[in-house]
């Protein structure tokens, strides 16, 4: 029998887009957690060192990355009647927000090496289990649609739910459940907060990863028909990978993130030590602060579809990165020069708002762009390799993404202790050498990584007459085969591939 082709599906709705977008709100949630609260929760709220905090966090985050490619390619090979991703975004939600609440709640009594495994392994379970969901669901996006444009249409909904989530949870966190009160005066120091912030962000991740999944579980029967995976020994299977992840578009890819994610995860741990410490801030005014990423997601969710169309996703996104790091390290380079505003000036929290606008809005924009690229390689390898890949390649990027900002998060241990930042330090009595310090680190570092990483996108070549030209080759591909099949059927209804017991 002849393979009929798939029926062209409807247009997708602007609420498939939000539904798909929504589950991203799980993966916000598990980012804000180790990106920005976890160092500082055991550090300085449970009492353990800052480096082993560090060191334990970048060995779950390096661990859960090895484990995104062999989801990734599980996913790619999987084949039920609920087609190759559902099954495992379904299966995600409850273990997912279940080691999330473990991971704020340690048992009482224990050392700091015991409290460095159980940071290592519970981490491990969260960022796995999360795992199970995103790479499956970030895979769905060049099923959903193969349009150039509208990829980034797509994308940007995803990281803007992302940024929501995240974003939504830390004011949460800082402005209500952080907030000073006479036994913790300096609210970032209460360790009640931490376990309200975990009830709410597993509460959170279960409900948005079950609710996107099912709001995009319509779509399956419209994805092109994928041939039964071929039964091929381990040496073949890690073969195939690495030849499709040769592609030299997303090693460009690769090479950004290497870079980038670095630096974020140094400027997410860092960001508020320097909130607490340089600023002088409180979690109130901090709060605050972290609305700049929501306000910078809105406007990359309108933005970065514009500013592809206009100059192309890969020169949009080189352009936006180099501008994002310059503006962010104005203010400290400022302070360190003694030309910024005095800690308490009520410009200073208006000024900072509004650079972290400029700084979010530039990031989120370039990532959303980087996040549709990856989709475009997807035809281009099919071209090369004959397979389609989606889940190998998002396992991938994110792979690059966990690895290396849980080496900007061990950086950021490093640095603090380095610069003497001891564990349970007052900020009304540090020594103000101490932050300037950490200050004139982190931007250097900063600078480099973001730079040296955005010239990496120079390899990717895909544009939009390119990847056009590839869906008209892989659709010409795709009636050939048909015809073929076609031919091999005579007129009675027998063919060639004849059942041999049949024609003695």
């Amino acid at each position: 029998m002849t393979q009929a082709a798939t029926p062209p599906p409807p247009p997708l709705s602007l609420p498939t887009k939000v539904l798909y977008g929504f589950g991203s709100v799980g993966y916000g949630v598990k980012d804000v957690a180790f990106r920005s609260f976890l160092l500082l929760y055991y550090n300085q709220v449970i009492g353990v060192r800052a480096e082993l905090v560090s060191f334990a966090i970048l060995v779950a985050l390096v661990v859960d990355a090895v484990s995104d490619p062999i989801v990734g390619q599980f996913s790619d090979n999987l084949r039920t009647r609920w087609g190759r991703r559902h099954p495992l975004m379904f299966a995600s939600a409850i273990p997912a927000a279940g080691s999330l609440l473990l991971l704020f709640m340690p048992p009482e009594g224990m050392s700091d090496t015991q409290m460095f495994v159980y940071i290592l392994v519970v981490g491990c379970c969260v960022r796995t289990f999360i795992t199970f969901y995103e790479i499956p669901s970030s895979a769905l996006a060049p099923e959903l649609t193969t349009d150039y444009d509208e990829r980034t249409s797509v994308a940007s909904y995803r990281y803007f739910f992302a940024y929501l989530g995240g974003i939504a949870l830390a004011f949460a966190t800082l402005y209500i459940f952080l907030a000073p009160t006479a036994e913790y005066p300096v609210g970032q120091l209460n360790p009640a907060g931490y376990w309200k912030f975990a009830l709410l962000g597993s509460a959170l991740m279960f409900v948005c990863i079950v609710i996107s999944s099912l709001g995009t579980f319509h779509r399956v029967k419209y994805f092109r028909p994928i041939a039964p995976p071929e039964k091929i020994g381990f040496v073949r299977t890690v073969g195939q990978m690495r030849t499709t992840l040769a592609n030299r578009g997303f090693l460009a890819i690769l090479a950004f993130g290497l870079l980038k994610y670095t630096a974020i995860g140094l400027t997410s741990a860092l960001n508020i030590y320097f909130g607490t410490y340089l600023w002088g801030l409180n979690s109130a005014e901090l709060a605050i602060l972290t609305l700049d990423s929501l306000v910078g997601a809105f406007l990359g969710l309108l933005i970065a579809p514009q500013i592809s169309k206009r100059f192309g996703k890969r020169n949009a996104a080189f352009g936006l990165a180099v501008v994002a790091v310059l503006v962010v390290s104005a203010p400290y380079l400022l302070r360190i020069a003694g030309l910024f505003f005095d800690n308490g000036n009520p410009a200073l929290v208006p000024t900072l708002f509004a650079v972290s606008i400029v700084y979010a809005t530039c990031g989120v924009s370039s990532a959303i762009l980087v996040h549709a690229m990856v989709g475009d390689v997807v035809e281009e390898s099919e071209l090369k390799t004959g397979r389609r890949s989606e889940g190998i390649f998002y396992a991938a990027n994110t792979f690059i993404q966990k690895a290396v900002s849980g080496l900007g998060v061990f950086f950021a241990g490093l640095v603090i202790a380095l610069v003497g930042l001891q564990p349970g330090t007052d900020p009304a009595t540090v020594d103000p050498a101490v932050p300037l310090n950490l200050a004139m680190v982190y931007v250097p570092l900063l600078v480099a990584f973001y730079i040296v990483g955005a010239c990496f996108l120079f390899y990717y070549r895909i544009d939009r007459q390119s990847h056009q030209a590839n869906l008209d080759e892989l659709k010409l591909r795709e009636a050939a085969a048909l015809a073929e099949q076609e031919k091999e059927i005579e007129p009675g209804g027998l063919g060639r591939n004849v059942n041999p017991a049949t024609t003695n």
